[in-house]
């Protein structure tokens, strides 16, 4: 296994069963990595109380088992019970040679394979996607490709907004305007005139209105011609969002969509098995249930409405129905929503529900995975200078043009279509990197200058650094796949540093996919480039006078730009050879 925190922390369980007499499959011996050694283990602490003795002694006798000196030089016993561990040279060279004779580099497969369905991205039919739609698509899509990449099933949802009262506008519309023209319109035009007309002669006319409100009742009652125009704006709409997918190479196809729609039929249901468990009670006329430990600001029981007074389901129905398809029909146990937080407390009650009727129990789990906002230079919401949401495939229009522009000044040997292709790997790669690399709890500025900037923890950095490896073996005239059976040696203190960096990719994965962070994953990729630069500057790689350690150095190049190259592909980000 090519991780060494992994490998010790096999023996150490070892280690520590022979001086406790515990079972070693029960053991935690705590790795973790440390600023007083290459590792270090905390496991005696908790090891201690079960079996009455001193920390320190339970570390020392672990120790005394001698188990650990195939693959530490130094091992020290420290404070209460702190075991400092060092790494031969020799075993991490082994671990290194491991990882590049794996595809996937050194990193485990999850131990259960668990069966999860992602919620992500979600526009609405007949508006444009907006700089708001980013956020989800791209967390969302990341975690799809690290869930996968360790062995999960995935089946991905876009709970699109494709029902609803303003459906009866938009038809309406639609047919005044005529198909034909409406569909031209739609497929020329951005879709947000389009709403914006409807909305405006409903403001505007009575007729309108009364016409508009008939047709969701046809709408509503499964009119064989109303649903045909739906499906027209539907349609429409899907074509729009799917060339800014394919722009962004987000993996959502027509095959994922579940919207609004798709659980109407199931609304009804909701209200019956909420009832027939007791759950449903009447409220101001509404139909509600009082999830436990939900209280409004007056310290009162929080209701979620899942029928209203009037008879109309709100997204609470849709999103229990969601629960009950999800659970029941896909089997899923594990749900994610990646939605904004704004939304927590609504999912809290939902999910909060869902276990009340028993939908949701375990080892089933639903975890919204929430995310901040995009803002402007002047930390308010991001907006374009007209004051209206900044639409997404504008924004990448503007990512591109500017980041080709940067790469035509860097590199004026490239041909115009390289010059074009690595500008739009470099524009749309900086947009996604900028959102995935900060913490999705928090807001983040919108930002060209840093997020384009070829210096710091940006994309177009972590891609140049890929690009540069990749030149190296076009100067020495050697194939990459040639140094993948070299065991490296690593005699200077920046080789020992590039290789303890590259074997952290196993246990960055997992911590990512473990807290939902991809910015985790970024991190890494950002300290992996920095220890790379430094390795690259003080071990000269192709230099005359350095041929006993050409290959070893190359050894560590090859799998330095795998690990960058695959890093950014579980982000979503390709990573180009020549820039």
């Amino acid at each position: 296994m090519a991780d060494p925190l992994f490998t010790v922390a096999a023996t150490l369980r070892a280690a520590f069963a022979q001086a406790t007499g515990l079972p070693a499959d029960s053991i935690d011996p705590v790795v973790r990595p440390s600023d007083r050694a290459d590792a270090q283990a905390n496991g005696a602490l908790a090891l201690a109380k079960q079996v009455g003795k001193n920390p320190r002694d339970v570390a020392a006798a672990a120790v005394a088992t001698g188990l650990l000196a195939d693959s530490c030089s130094s091992v020290e016993v420290a404070g209460p019970g702190f075991i400092n561990l060092t790494f031969k040279p020799a075993f991490l060279a082994t671990q290194l040679a491991e990882a590049a004779s794996d595809p996937r580099l050194g990193v485990r497969s999850a131990t259960q394979q668990r069966n999860v369905v992602i919620d992500y991205s979600h526009p609405n039919v007949a508006k444009e996607m907006h700089v708001g739609h980013l956020r989800t698509t791209m967390i969302g899509d990341s975690l799809v490709r690290l869930l996968r990449f360790v062995g999960h099933r995935t089946i991905l949802e876009n709970h699109i907004g494709d029902w609803g009262r303003q459906f009866g506008m938009l038809i309406e519309h639609l047919l005044d305007i005529g198909e034909t023209e409406a569909a031209h319109e739609l497929s020329v035009s951005d879709l947000n005139t389009f709403y914006r007309e409807a909305s405006a002669k409903f403001e505007a006319s009575e007729s309108f209105k009364d016409r508009a409100r008939q047709r969701v009742v046809e709408l509503q009652s499964g009119d064989a011609e109303t649903l045909r125009l739906w499906r027209l704006l539907v349609d429409e709409s899907m074509r729009s969002f799917n060339e800014v997918y394919a722009r962004l190479g987000v993996l959502l196809t027509n095959d994922d969509l579940m919207g609004e729609s798709a659980y109407n039929d199931m609304l009804p249901i909701v209200i019956d098995r909420l009832r027939d468990q007791g759950l449903l009670v009447e409220s101001q006329g509404a139909e509600v249930v009082f999830p436990e430990g939900f209280l409004n600001r007056e310290g009162e029981p929080l209701p979620l409405i899942v029928r209203n007074s009037v008879g109309g389901f709100g997204y609470a129905a849709t999103d229990l129905a969601c629960v009950i398809d999800r659970v029941e029909r896909l089997h899923a146990d594990l749900m994610l929503y990646v939605v904004g937080a704004p939304q927590a407390q609504h999912l809290s009650m939902v999910f909060a529900v869902a276990q009340m009727a028993g939908w949701l129990a375990p080892p089933v789990e639903a975890i919204h995975v929430p995310f901040g906002n995009v803002l402007g230079e002047d930390r308010k919401m991001f907006k374009s200078r007209s004051g209206e949401t900044v639409k997404l495939s504008n924004l990448l229009d503007e990512a591109v043009e500017r980041a080709t522009a940067s790469v035509r000044e860097k590199n004026h040997e490239m041909s115009a279509d390289e010059q074009a292709e690595v500008g739009r790997m470099v524009g749309i790669g900086a947009v996604k990197y900028a959102d995935l690399s900060t913490d999705r709890i928090k807001d983040y500025a919108f930002d060209w200058e840093r997020m384009l900037s070829f210096d710091g923890n940006t994309a177009p950095y972590l891609q140049y650094a890929h690009a540069r490896i990749c030149s190296i073996f076009r100067r020495a005239q050697i194939e990459r796949a040639s140094v993948r059976a070299i065991v490296p040696t690593l005699a200077e203190p920046q080789e020992r540093a590039l290789a303890l960096t590259l074997l952290q990719f196993d246990s960055t994965v997992h911590d990512t996919l473990d807290k939902y962070s991809p910015h985790r994953l970024c991190t890494y990729l950002f300290e992996l480039a920095q220890a790379f630069t430094a390795f690259y500057e003080a071990c000269p790689v192709l230099k005359d006078g350095f041929e006993d350690t050409r290959e070893s150095r190359l050894a560590l190049c090859d799998l330095t730009a795998r690990t960058l190259q695959q890093g950014l592909a579980l982000l979503g980000i390709e990573a180009p050879e020549r820039m």
